[in-house]
């Protein structure tokens, strides 16, 4: 599949763009978790941009992917990643979890770790299949982890 955007790292007038893409992505799962949204639903991006380690997927001029992390003691956190809709199927996600692995490695990382819905059943099977592994799960999330090489 031949990659058609770009990840760079966030700047603040990128806010409204990226919550457009997190709102566009998450909002696919509003019917299953009864009408409730999802907490990247209710970030404000300019304060997530300044705060936190933030990129950008763009194509054309518009973002259609973003990744937020944030770096603890011994290991890595994907605070929030997602694509856009329109995106979704040609590689973008493997190329966010791709870059993830790839800055945290920079910064001398050996682990990453998430947590998602555990509704959202078709996003830990993608994980899984990337190589992370679940290592705890409440009556919402599932967490998982990856250890990189």
């Amino acid at each position: 599949m031949t990659k058609n955007w770009e990840i760079r790292k966030a700047v603040s007038k990128d806010a409204d763009g990226l919550e457009l893409c997190m709102h566009s992505a998450y909002e696919g799962y509003r019917k299953r978790m009864g009408g409730k949204q999802l907490p990247p639903q209710f970030v404000d991006y300019v304060e997530e941009i300044n705060n936190f380690p933030t990129w950008v997927a763009v194509h054309n001029k518009t973002i259609v992917g973003g990744l937020t992390m944030m770096f603890e003691p011994s290991y890595t956190t994907l605070a929030n990643i997602a694509v856009s809709p329109s995106f979704q199927g040609q590689g973008l996600g493997r190329g966010l979890l791709e870059f993830a692995e790839s800055i945290a490695k920079q910064e001398s990382y050996s682990e990453l770790r998430l947590a998602t819905h555990i509704l959202l059943t078709e996003n830990v099977a993608l994980y899984s299949h990337f190589g992370w592994i679940e290592y705890n799960r409440d009556e919402t999330k599932v967490y998982m982890k990856k250890k990189l090489n």
